[in-house]
């Protein structure tokens, strides 16, 4: 067998019978290179994270491909996809309580389903372009089926077939529920439609942040910059999206009805479809570097059978790698060996009765090993940012119903209450826009970290404004709710109240808008950077599957809080009855500001704890104390 030690020389006088307390801190004494395995899935190693074009063949000439120019066509995929669901979210629900006849409850439980369903698959959309279909024809296969269900919503909303009768349902009827209800067979339309363009969501969001930050080159000096300014500009595009939904979409639908408001999103979505395929000859491209499941298994596997071999023994050879500057995994480079969770280290134990006959369910790579390490690493970091995707989740539903008992004029410019969810939007396109100007030179004089803030600071920064914006909302909505009662209106709750300005609503909702743009993009950033290089897509699709879990969250406490709050027996009404002026929402924001403090603590001694793969590979005692004051989360 071919093998050679690659370590520091002081190993090659060491054997392992004899340095147990030593190889016990630093197993990488032990970390050789050997050929005499075969490679999982029938493959080799091959060149790293070199990118290719469409066809998979080595680029010429990387100055005729990438960069800005090909993130622009990809900025406008996702404004289109985000303009297409934002204006599902805003409009789905008052399109199935108005033209369905469904009730409220059971409207926006099935749109907070849809935006969960769409968001947690996200793995699955991450997965295939890991392993098989690559980002870019994930995003065209996947963007063509959101095409597809879009499509197929508008004929919903434009052939009279698919909607139950209108004759006889005026707004009384509808709120008493006596209008004539959708047949069984037009709901399950409606859903399929619907859930096809979730699932086609599902594999556009944790592949288009991804395939943007491919198009720049890792070994270019400015590459952190560029990459710190294409998720903030990534997450402008996505507000833009928003912010057209919130307005242009909703003033089609007033104006022109529902098939035309989600005709707009279907073209919208073709438009940016065509774009994004003619930017095809501009973008680079990685190698899909085979199922990541099947690697995470064979480390698990692996690690399992050896559970009971010893870091000691006569009969360990060492932590197994292959030979050369590449690893076994096609689209990634090595990744160093680490010493924290080293149970999983036993999968790349190599003993001499691997010798004989190595195969990758017993024998594991140093690299694939510490791959399956960077998944567990990143887990506790996006998964403290749920409970930012609950506020959001309830926000979008709880502050629409606080603005239709408020006065929602602008001078003589009466705006739609649907409209109300643009404000965060705006806010991040201010924040946005004076990130760089204001922010970054504001927080360098503070941090001495060169942009300002590292990506944890900032997601940090997103959870604490969080905690501000709901503290807000429970205050106010108390004396939302003491004034109506106190002016006649307890029962009124569909009357808006002419002197109270629903533009109090903006302070909440400002501030959840910078928590947002902190928040979210200093997670993409995070993910993305952090993510195995063979896993970027999957590492994406946490920060989706983070939002899926949030509507998800929120949703089973809606339904723990209205089933045990209020007494119907007494007349007690629930925190979240129908009538908002009689329900306790302030309770509600409370108890989400009490829950968004203690996920603020889990979040900053997770952060406290995590190391950065550039401390990982480069940390000598200096760099490890230098980098860590600037990570600690402010």
């Amino acid at each position: 067998m071919g093998s050679r030690e690659i370590k520091s020389p002081e190993s090659l006088q060491e054997t392992p019978a004899t340095s147990s307390s030593h190889q016990r801190k630093k197993l990488s004494v032990y970390f050789i290179e050997s050929d005499n395995r075969r490679m999982a899935l029938g493959r080799g190693y091959t060149g790293g994270t070199t990118p290719v074009n469409v066809h998979g063949k080595p680029i010429a000439d990387l100055s005729k491909t990438g960069g800005w120019i090909a993130a622009l066509f990809i900025f406008g995929n996702e404004m289109a996809e985000r303009m297409a669901y934002f204006g599902l979210s805003v409009n789905m629900v008052t399109f199935m309580f108005y033209v369905m006849h469904k009730s409220f409850a059971d409207s926006s439980n099935a749109v907070n389903n849809f935006l969960g369903i769409s968001q947690a698959s996200s793995v699955l959309g991450g997965f295939l372009a890991d392993a098989y279909l690559g980002r870019y024809w994930t995003i065209a296969i996947f963007t063509t089926i959101y095409l597809a269900g879009l499509t197929g919503i508008t004929l919903c909303a434009t052939m009279k077939v698919f909607m139950p009768n209108q004759d006889n349902c005026d707004r009384i009827s509808q709120l008493l529920g006596s209008c004539e209800p959708a047949k069984s067979w037009q709901m399950l339309y409606l859903y399929t439609v619907l859930y096809i363009t979730g699932f086609g969501a599902a594999g556009i969001r944790p592949c288009v942040s991804s395939f943007g930050a491919d198009q720049f080159d890792e070994r270019s000096k400015d590459y952190k910059t560029h990459l710190d300014r294409f998720f903030n500009f990534f997450y402008l595009s996505v507000t833009v999206g928003a912010i057209v939904a919130f307005t242009l979409v909703v003033y089609i639908q007033m104006e022109h009805g529902w098939g035309s408001a989600f005709g707009a999103l279907a073209i919208a979505m073709g438009i940016s479809n065509m774009l994004f395929f003619i930017g095809t000859p501009l973008y680079r491209h990685r190698l899909p570097g085979g199922s990541p499941l099947t690697r995470v298994a064979q480390v698990l596997v692996a690690a399992f059978r050896k559970r009971h071999a010893a870091f000691s023994s006569s009969e360990l050879i060492g932590l197994y790698e292959v030979p050369g500057k590449h690893s076994a995994i096609k689209g990634s480079g090595k990744i160093d060996h680490t010493d924290d969770f080293r149970c999983l280290d036993k999968a790349a134990l190599e003993l001499k009765e691997d010798v004989i006959n190595p195969s990758p369910w017993k024998l594991c790579t140093v690299t694939q090993v510490e791959e399956v390490k960077t998944l567990v690493r990143l887990v506790p970091i996006p998964a403290c940012t749920i409970m930012l995707n609950v506020i959001l989740t309830e926000f979008l539903t709880l502050s629409v119903q606080q603005a239709y008992t408020m006065n929602t004029h602008m001078g003589k410019l009466k705006l739609p209450v649907t409209c109300m969810p643009v404000f965060p939007g705006l806010s991040i396109f201010l924040i946005l826009s004076l990130y760089y100007s204001t922010f970054v030179p504001l927080c360098r004089r503070i941090t001495g970290h060169p942009r300002g803030a590292s990506q944890l600071q900032r997601v940090g920064i997103g959870l604490a404004v969080s905690i501000l914006s709901v503290i807000w909302a429970g205050i106010f909505e108390r004396y939302r709710r003491n004034y109506a009662i106190s002016h006649g209106y307890e029962f009124s709750f569909l009357t808006a109240m002419p002197d109270l300005s629903a533009y109090w609503l903006l302070i909440q909702y400002c501030l959840i808008g910078i928590a947002e743009v902190f928040c979210i993009v200093g997670l993409l950033e995070f993910l993305y950077e952090e993510a195995p290089d063979a896993m970027k897509s999957i590492g994406s699709a946490y920060a989706a599957l983070a939002g899926g879990l949030g509507c998800f969250a929120a949703s089973i406490l809606n339904s723990i809080i209205k089933s045990v709050t209020g007494n119907p027996k007494k007349g007690q009404p629930n925190w979240l009855a129908q009538n908002i002026n009689t329900g306790r929402f302030d309770y509600l924001y409370w108890l989400l500001a009490v829950l968004s403090v203690i996920n603020f603590c889990a979040f900053l001694y997770s952060a406290y704890r995590y190391k950065y793969r550039s401390e990982q590979k480069h940390g000598n005692d200096y760099e490890v104390m230098e980098n860590k004051l600037y990570d600690t989360p402010i």
